[in-house]
């Protein structure tokens, strides 16, 4: 019997209720039932089709749902799956949203304050994998250098994008002595042009909330944590109700529940401006991982297979690597202020690293914070 558009969207509603423990649950969930169990496609078009996305920026997980419901059901079907996946994770994550903003900043701030060295545990896990991946060889991880030391000079990441474009341009062009100094010497004139700009600082317009949004959905190469930097950098301190605290209290609470990491961004629309700004906030983060499948997929598919697209994005994502790195440095200085707070990172850490379970990050996240909380009471 044939899918309605319905019984598709009412299948990945379901998927989204089971989106427990990350993008690799989300993604063997997905193709245990469709792939190997239902056999909408066959395995090597499944790998075929991961590694696409795998290489674009977004949650793989939502875009594989996109994917799946536009090969049963043409696109409409396909933006029909994309919905139901992400709408269990939007509705829950508003919700805590405004649970926090009505209780977060009083009665709740002691279990608050002891969840936050455990995302900064969260932060260095996910910098330490991701950085596993990507930095391959000694050329990408000179760049993710370059990107970290602009980052900390105050260089806007769009600059530092087109640095690093340009060092993938001479990269195995010339001779390793040779690019470490061209890419040297680049970093240091753009480091020297910002340092001396009249404000101090090469930057570009935030351009509202929307444009945040589609910011994070449209850099977030290789996983949702790599729009940490990019929204923490343009929302901590713009927006009246997004400090640091706030800021690391909502990937925690985003890490509780089952949707893409990514969902935190929902959070800080939602404390920004409200339930317009979760909206706005929403639509820019998921935009492109509505677009890339449903207007380009094949055509992506054709273009992941260029090899000279693979350095370009190679480029980015060690660029990407050095941003994180910055604002996982960044957080842990703020947040590592103590010796309680310095203890619940380290156990957060240890238990990311050797406890291997779909429950272990919404486990960490809520024991930290219990501790915390009592700590706080016995102060």
């Amino acid at each position: 019997m044939p899918d309605s558009y319905l019984s598709i969207f009412l299948r990945f509603l379901r998927f989204g209720f089971l989106a427990w423990g990350g993008p690799v649950a989300q993604i063997n969930m997905i193709r245990e039932e469709l792939v190997e169990r239902e056999g909408w496609i066959d395995n090597d078009r499944f790998k075929r089709t991961l590694a696409v996305y795998q290489a674009l920026p977004g949650p793989e997980a939502h875009e594989l749902c996109v994917f799946f419901g536009m090969v049963r059901k043409g696109r409409l079907g396909g933006f029909l799956a994309g919905l139901g996946f992400m709408l269990p994770g939007f509705v829950m994550v508003l919700a805590l949203a405004y649970a926090y903003q009505l209780y977060g900043a009083t009665v709740l701030l002691p279990l608050f304050i002891g969840v936050a060295p455990a995302v900064a545990a969260l932060i260095v896990r996910a910098l330490h994998k991701i950085s596993e991946h990507t930095l391959s060889d000694k050329s990408l991880w000179i760049i993710a250098i370059a990107s970290a030391i602009l980052s900390l000079a105050g260089v806007h990441f769009l600059l530092i994008f087109l640095l690093c474009a340009f060092s993938v341009f001479i990269r195995g062009k010339v001779k390793p002595y040779l690019f470490v100094l061209i890419l040297g010497t680049a970093v240091l004139a753009v480091c020297a042009a910002t340092l001396l700009a009249p404000e101090g600082r090469i930057d570009l317009p935030s351009g509202g909330i929307f444009i945040e949004g589609l910011k994070a959905g449209m850099l977030s190469f290789g996983g949702a944590y790599t729009a940490i930097p990019f929204l923490n950098d343009s929302m901590v301190g713009q927006y009246d109700n997004i400090t640091q605290q706030s800021f690391l209290d909502s990937l925690a609470l985003s890490s509780i529940i089952p949707a893409p990491l990514v969902i935190f961004g929902t959070f800080l629309g939602y404390l920004a401006g409200g339930f317009s700004g979760a909206g706005l906030m929403t639509f820019g983060i998921f935009m492109p991982a509505f677009s890339f499948t449903l207007l380009g997929h094949k055509y992506l598919e054709r273009a992941i297979e260029n090899p000279k697209l693979h350095g370009v994005l190679e480029g980015i994502s060690a660029a990407v690597v050095g941003l994180l790195a910055v604002t996982a440095l960044e957080i842990c200085m703020v947040t590592l202020t103590g010796l309680y707070p310095v203890a619940l990172f380290a156990m957060a850490l240890a238990a990311l690293y050797f406890i291997k379970s779909k429950w272990t990050i919404p486990a960490v996240i809520v024991t930290s914070g219990v501790l915390g909380w009592i700590l706080q009471a016995a102060l």
